[in-house]
């Protein structure tokens, strides 16, 4: 019985959290529109329709997507690895476990940016505002972080993650 309410509460919970994301978007078209981006109300991650990138592959020749913006975007689960992300603007979005391996996020805002469980091994952030985003269980081995604005706070935060080269948290002035 015990075991039953256990695999049960398991299970409830699981549905729970896979709740707060909305369904995956069933448009043909839904990895394209990172080409295209969100162009309503950046900042404030207001948007006409979600700009659903989940489980779409960046990756070789769709790798361009430089200053785009990527408001709000959901990119859980995404490949953007080695990617060209220079200039784009990223806030408020959510990507968990993406991979963005080698990404060059040069001149780029990402702000308010959930990257728990993403791999981002040698992502270029040179000279990037990098705002109130948060890195749990990041892997940021050989990151790059050479002229990265960041706040004090945000600061203190990523410099916990012990993945951080030791150049890397040089950059970044981690005590």
């Amino acid at each position: 019985m015990f075991l039953l309410q256990l695999v049960y509460c398991t299970t409830c919970l699981s549905s729970f959290l896979l709740q707060r994301l909305p369904p995956l978007s069933t448009e043909s078209n839904r990895c394209e529109r990172a080409f295209v981006g969100n162009t309503i109300g950046q900042a404030n991650g207001v948007y006409d329709k979600p700009l659903d990138l989940r489980f779409c592959d960046y990756t070789n020749e769709k790798s361009n997507l430089k200053g785009k913006s990527l408001t709000a975007a959901l990119m859980s689960d995404a490949k953007f690895d080695g990617a060209d992300m220079s200039e784009v603007v990223m806030s408020k979005a959510y990507a968990v476990g993406a991979s963005f391996k080698g990404v060059n996020f040069s001149n780029a805002v990402i702000d308010r940016v959930n990257f728990e469980k993403a791999n981002l091994q040698g992502a270029v952030f040179k000279n990037t505002i990098l705002s109130g985003s948060t890195f749990g269980d990041a892997q940021l081995e050989d990151a790059v972080f050479e002229d990265t604005i960041i706040g004090y706070i945000d600061l203190q935060k990523l410099c916990v993650n012990t993945t951080i080269s030791q150049e890397g948290r040089s950059e970044l002035g981690c005590r």
